[in-house]
């Protein structure tokens, strides 16, 4: 029933500013997608985030990864490479959202969580989490589908690299501003460094 994905590969995922995924997993709140819904673009996450910009919407992540898991018992970076490859590595979603997400559908019991070898975690699904997607039927074939036309239309994505970058800069800006007010002289250094970085990608 939710044979859209080959299972990946597994990789360490990239450096510590790509891990950001629009500043926050999903967040909780009652919606379509179930009793921790959320807003219509929860985490954050819309088309186009992690690296390659944003793709879900609201809810979408935790039904591609249980609809995922109920194919086989899966590791995050799993999970993490299997979304990548299979939009052709235009769009990967960072471990910043996957991981709460995977904690979120096991606090809910739509999935196990053993550990294996080297301390990993393993993700299973459990009847309750098959009766979950089973009740979002329509919604999940329909966002399978949405990612098979992503992927046949991989090659005019954005370049992974670009997003990356500039994902990586938002993250870093972001982590700045979160450890206290800035003096005059840090924000005009701060914004003299933007103003460089948009002057050569004009120029570029």
């Amino acid at each position: 029933m939710f044979k859209h994905f080959k299972m990946g590969h597994e990789d360490r995922c990239g450096r510590r500013f790509a891990r950001d995924e629009s500043w926050g997993p999903e967040r909780g709140g009652r919606g379509r997608f179930g009793r921790h819904g959320g807003g219509p673009h929860e985490g954050g996450m819309r088309e186009g985030g992690g690296r390659g910009g944003r793709f879900f919407e609201q809810g979408q992540l935790r039904l591609v990864l249980l609809g995922m898991i109920a194919e086989a018992p899966r590791h995050g970076y799993e999970l993490i490479k299997e979304i990548e490859d299979r939009l052709g590595g235009g769009y990967s979603p960072s471990p910043g959202v996957i991981y709460p997400t995977l904690t979120l559908l096991s606090e809910l019991g739509y999935t196990t969580v053993s550990e294996t070898e080297g301390g990993r975690k393993l993700y299973t699904i459990t009847d309750l989490g098959r009766a979950h997607l089973s009740e979002n039927q329509a919604i999940v074939d329909m966002i399978f589908a949405r990612i098979n036309r992503a992927s046949a239309s991989g090659p005019n994505m954005r370049p992974p690299q670009l997003v990356r970058a500039i994902e990586n800069m938002k993250t870093a800006l972001r982590l700045r501003l979160e450890r206290g007010p800035l003096s005059d002289a840090e924000v005009q250094t701060l914004a003299e460094a933007l103003d460089a970085a948009a002057r050569a990608i004009e120029n570029a």
